[in-house]
């Protein structure tokens, strides 16, 4: 197995020079071995004390202009089995939303896990707000996915919530969350504690349970499907971007194969055991998208998804698809919209955008896996999540 894998190791290391960075740090997240315990690791050897240096002169310090605004004001943190605590606002970013920035420690499973909440500035619709369930990918925490996709910004224009699960380190040494793992595609591992921690935050902020949406990046995107494929009547709609087809890898080796050449014997099968298990499946709406330059998970697994969304979703091989093709513009990629709908409700929507490699299209480029160049994805998935309720 080991010997098998070598080649594929080696053509993801060879991926696009702008990749190569992306796909080392997910080869290195995916292949790390647990960190080793405390009492294991050898005592570090005392360094020399360095000279003192002496001391400059204080320079006067130029007062702050009034207008001025702390660029990335601190998070407040709850301990465990304690209520969410306010914070200043929204993540740093070039814009930053002004509603409330909340964050704290979900304790009803085996493993606890912490999260964040952002809730935007005004009033509460008479249902409650409806939620966004957002799902980092490897080498990302809760907080950098909130600042790299820009999405509480657009929450707080749409008028959304968005809830921010994050991975533990206890868990996987670089957050990843394990959609390859056979128990938790099957509804186990992490699946049984975003579902609890979802139920607390509907629950404790009165938000509008017929309007509940989830998506992820990446591996953050495969734990979504998965979440999505095994508790289907708490969620109206489902994005993935840049992610694995369902059902298949079941090792770390067997993920990288995915992520580079799908899974075609899967694809149909995998479906097949969900709808066993749950004959009577609700209709999940799926937006996808996919950069067409992205080497670390490669279009194919696009592919792959459609087909799933379509079975899942009870939708004909054959049925008619409206092509839009979008100009990229100055500041942004070209790309393709793959529509289908039943009667006049769309129901998948497939979205290829041309040049993108392994990053969220339209995001914050001063952080990882994110492409300033557009489109926006935060804006595609809201405004995909607005035509449907459960």
């Amino acid at each position: 197995m080991v010997k098998s894998s070598v080649p594929l190791l080696r053509s993801l290391m060879r991926a696009g020079k702008k990749q190569q960075g992306s796909a080392a740090r997910l080869l290195q997240a995916l292949l790390a071995p647990p960190k080793p315990p405390a009492k294991a690791l050898a005592k570090p050897k005392p360094k020399p004390k360095p000279k003192p240096k002496p001391k400059p002169k204080p320079k006067p310090k130029p007062m702050p202009a009034r207008t001025a605004a702390p660029a990335s004001p601190p998070l407040s943190r709850s301990g465990p089995g304690r209520a969410p605590r306010s914070a200043t606002a929204a993540p740093a970013s070039d814009s930053p939303a002004p509603g409330k920035w909340l964050t704290a420690r979900y304790t009803g499973q085996l493993r606890p896990m912490s999260y964040w909440l952002y809730l935007p500035d005004g009033v509460a619709p008479p249902s409650g707000w409806p939620l966004i369930v957002m799902l980092h990918g490897c080498e990302q925490s809760a907080t950098q996915f909130a600042q790299g996709t820009r999405m509480n910004q657009m929450a707080q224009k749409a008028g959304y919530a968005v809830l921010y699960p994050q991975q533990s380190l206890s868990a996987h040494p670089h957050r990843c969350w394990k959609w390859y793992d056979r128990a938790t595609q099957q509804g186990g591992g992490d699946v049984p504690t975003i579902v609890g921690m979802l139920g607390q935050v509907l629950a404790g902020y009165g938000l509008d349970r017929s309007r509940v949406f989830i998506c992820g990046m990446s591996a953050g995107a495969g734990m979504a499907h998965i979440v999505a494929l095994n508790h289907p009547d708490l969620f109206a709609g489902l994005g993935l971007h840049s992610g694995p087809l369902y059902g298949a890898g079941h090792s770390t080796v067997g993920a990288l194969g995915v992520m580079q050449h799908g899974n075609g014997a899967r694809v149909d099968s995998a479906i097949a055991e969900v709808l066993e298990r749950r004959p009577a499946f609700p209709s999940m709406p799926t937006i996808l998208i996919q950069g067409e330059d992205d080497r670390v998970v490669r279009p194919v697994n696009q592919v792959h998804l459609r087909r799933q969304a379509m079975l899942v979703n009870g939708l004909p091989a054959a049925a008619p698809v409206r092509v839009a093709q979008k100009a990229g513009g100055r500041s942004g990629l070209p790309y393709q919209l793959h529509d289908v709908y039943r009667g006049r409700k769309l129901i998948l929507r497939v979205a290829q955008i041309a040049q993108l490699q392994h990053a969220w299209s339209g995001g914050d480029a001063r952080l990882s896996f994110n492409s300033a160049a557009g489109p926006d994805a935060s804006k595609m998935l809201v405004e995909f999540f607005g035509r449907h309720r459960r």
